[in-house]
């Protein structure tokens, strides 16, 4: 009952900020920029938009079993469709969350969009051969059978852990260094919804802590664990005894999602390189 009620408090709390949208809403449509932002601020709003691509494309798929091709797909700019998205299984609440997410970052991407040009979607990997990788980096062995995020609800919400947290801490890097007002004031709306979205997927796992990981005899504490080790060093590196969240800069985002560990090589969920000035400055592109 405690868990049902829990939930039911987070759903309310979300939907509350996530108006319904489809792909036929023609409020999806995007303005034009606002050209007086400086250099700096152009690039720092712009990088995010490699997250808020990679977390639209997996909650949409998750949920709705398609993607921004079909939801929004002027927001694509005909960048290439991602690698391996589908249709995860998932129980009535957790589809209802995971819808609730993809609408939001959905929203995310226009309002980056409306701010500043932007780039066309980049490719994306977000197949379960990609999430098996993670896995097995993160417990250095390879999980028998591969781990599969779109099996069941349970392994969504644990591939789901790690992709609001990062972004929220590059937008709490980004915001002491933007310049203008109206950068800044789309930064805290973006940063208070990515901290909403990884408060309702940190609580539902809370929830079945002790729950075993089919088939791998593995709790679900063993697997956030593993998972937030790196994030555990770092936040201890960091540690505020005002309870703030800290920051990541763009070299240390791009470490984490290429899963090489370098922000010079591409990987993981971007295996060509992620989009915009910052990103393509490390991949050896020229503007």
């Amino acid at each position: 009952m405690l868990a049902n009620f829990t939930s039911a408090i987070f759903t309310s709390l979300l939907l509350l900020s996530s108006p319904f949208i489809s792909g036929d809403n023609k409020e999806l449509s995007v303005k034009t920029q606002n050209p007086s932002l400086p250099r700096s601020d152009v690039d720092l709003l712009e990088f995010p938009l490699n997250l808020e691509f990679l977390e639209a494309e997996f909650f949409l798929w998750g949920s709705l079993g398609h993607g921004l091709d079909k939801a929004a797909p002027n927001l694509t700019d005909g960048g290439p469709p991602p690698i391996g998205g589908k249709k995860a299984n998932l129980d009535p609440l957790t589809h209802d969350i995971i819808m609730q997410f993809a609408f939001q970052e959905v929203g995310h991407i226009r309002a980056i969009k409306k701010t500043i040009k932007g780039f066309p979607r980049p490719l994306i990997d977000i197949s379960p051969g990609n999430f098996a990788k993670l896995m097995d980096m993160a417990f250095k062995q390879k999980l028998n059978p591969p781990f599969d995020p779109y099996a069941n609800e349970l392994n969504y919400l644990l591939a789901s852990y790690v992709i609001p947290y990062v972004g929220l801490t590059g937008y709490v890097g980004a915001n002491p260094k933007l310049q203008t007002a109206q950068a800044k004031r789309l930064v805290a709306g973006l940063l208070g919804v990515e901290s909403a979205q990884d408060a309702v997927i940190r609580g539902l796992l809370y929830e079945r802590a002790l729950q075993k990981v089919e088939p791998y005899d593995i709790t679900v504490a063993e697997f956030t664990g593993r998972i937030s080790k790196p994030e555990k060093q770092d936040r201890q590196a960091r540690s505020d005894a005002d309870s703030l969240s800290y920051d990541r800069t763009p070299e240390e985002i791009l470490r984490i999602v290429y899963s090489t560990g370098n922000e010079h090589t591409p990987g993981g969920f971007f295996p060509e390189c992620a989009d915009g000035r910052i990103a393509r400055s490390y991949c050896g592109w020229k503007d």
